[in-house]
This record gives C-alpha cells, structure tokens and sequence, in this order.
C-alpha cells in the first residue's frame, strides 16, 4: 500500500508516497505538486467506453498516470472545495460508490465506473444524483468530502435517514432508497422537501456537513451578476446587495 498523509485541516491536501514502480491515477488536472521523478502518463483509462462512462458521472474523459522512476517519490492532489479527505481501502467485493465529483485519485489497478440507480426515482428526488461513481478492485482511494465527514457502520437491515446532497459515499453492500415525506404540514412548512434518501446496511456511510450545492444556494443572496460591457471581464459581482 502507498505511504501517504493527510494535511491542511479544513483545507485538505493528501500527499503520497509512491515506492519505485507504484503508480496513482486522477482526473485531469487533480496534481498539487510532485517530485521531478514523477513520470504522467495521460490514457483514457482502460478505453473509450470508460472513458465516456467517466464523463456522464462527473469526471473528464481522460485519467492521469503518475508512476515513480528509478526511486521513491512525491505527489500531492489537493481538494478542490473546504472539507475533508477520506481514504478507503476497496478490496474485492468491497467497493465504494460515490458522490459525483467525490473521486480524487487512486492506486492504479483500481476501476473507476459509472453507478446508475437502479429506479429513476432514487435519481431524480433523491438529491444524490441520478449517476454516481463506483470504484471497485484492490487498492486505497481518496474521497473529497464536502465540509466535515461524519463516519456511521451499519449493521445488516439497518438505516439511517440522510437529507438531500448530504450523502457524500457509502459501501458497495449498503442499498438506497427513496423516501416521502409525511404529512402536508411537514411538506409545506417544514423546509426539508418532498423527499430522502434512506440508506440501508450493511456497510458503511460517508455523510458530508456542507454539500457545495447547498453551500453555493447559500451564498446566492450575496451575490449579483450583471454582464456588463464595459467590465473587462464581462462579469460584475457585488457583494452585500
């Protein structure tokens, strides 16, 4: 297994450690910094149908190679918004299914492919998306999370409640299903939506505080965007209007 390390707090970066030969693969364009023994490698990751297949849950159609030469090496992929990575080790059988957006890099030999739910209706009321990813095989990969990541095993037939965007992973074993909200009162006035995405064990769930889609609808107030022609840019944006 690579050496690796986890910094930055609320503003995580994982550095690796990579023996002579060891290799990680990314999306595009995910490399921090590394050491000058790092060799890239751009493919599309085991063929065009991958590759689109990647393309329909988030990621770009082609992955990057990073393999050390001749000696140990260094690489860094840091997060791409405030929150917390997490690592996994997916063995055979034990896979993870991810947010879209939530793959960061992984150990090469693992596989990186597109999970569709099973009923249309877990997709398009569940807030999780229609098309998540799936990342199966033998190795460690690193999740980005959204805000701070809190951890739940669930034992078999158990099931935890998560509301719209805040499921950030969970186990291969565990199943998603959608749930209605009761109650005309509880629809209209109680602010949580029609629906939520109930998550069934055994297995583990990766719930995240601070889903970007629900931090950028907070921010939308603050914020106001004319074009503007005699901007530079084409783009003004006032704060506190």
């Amino acid at each position: 297994m690579i050496r690796y390390e986890i910094e930055g707090g609320n503003l995580p970066v994982v550095i690796c450690y990579p023996e002579a030969g060891q290799a990680l693969c990314t999306e595009s364009g995910a490399m921090s910094w590394m050491s000058p023994n790092m060799k890239m490698d751009t493919n599309t990751g085991g063929g065009i149908k991958k590759a689109f297949g990647r393309m329909f849950s988030g990621e770009s159609i082609f992955m990057n190679e990073f393999t050390a030469v001749g000696a140990s090496g260094m690489i860094a992929f840091a997060s791409s918004f405030p929150g917390s990575i997490i690592p996994y080790q997916v063995t055979e059988g034990n896979g993870i299914v991810v947010q879209k957006r939530g793959f960061l890099a992984m150990e090469k030999g693992l596989e990186l492919s597109v999970y569709f739910q099973k009923k249309l209706g877990k997709g398009f009321f569940g807030g999780e998306g229609f098309i998540m990813q799936k990342i199966t095989g033998n190795g460690l990969v690193f999740i980005e999370i959204d805000g701070y990541c809190k951890e739940y095993q669930l034992g078999s037939g158990e099931s935890i409640i998560v509301d719209t965007g805040y499921l950030a992973a969970m186990s291969e074993s565990c199943t998603m299903d959608i749930q209605t909200v009761k109650g005309a009162k509880n629809i209209f006035f109680g602010g949580e939506g029609l629906f939520h995405t109930r998550i069934t064990g055994p297995g583990k769930v990766y719930i995240q505080s601070m889903p970007v889609i629900n931090t950028a609808k907070a921010l939308t107030p603050y914020l106001n965007i004319n074009s503007d022609n005699n901007d530079r840019n084409g783009i003004n944006i006032r704060f506190g209007e």
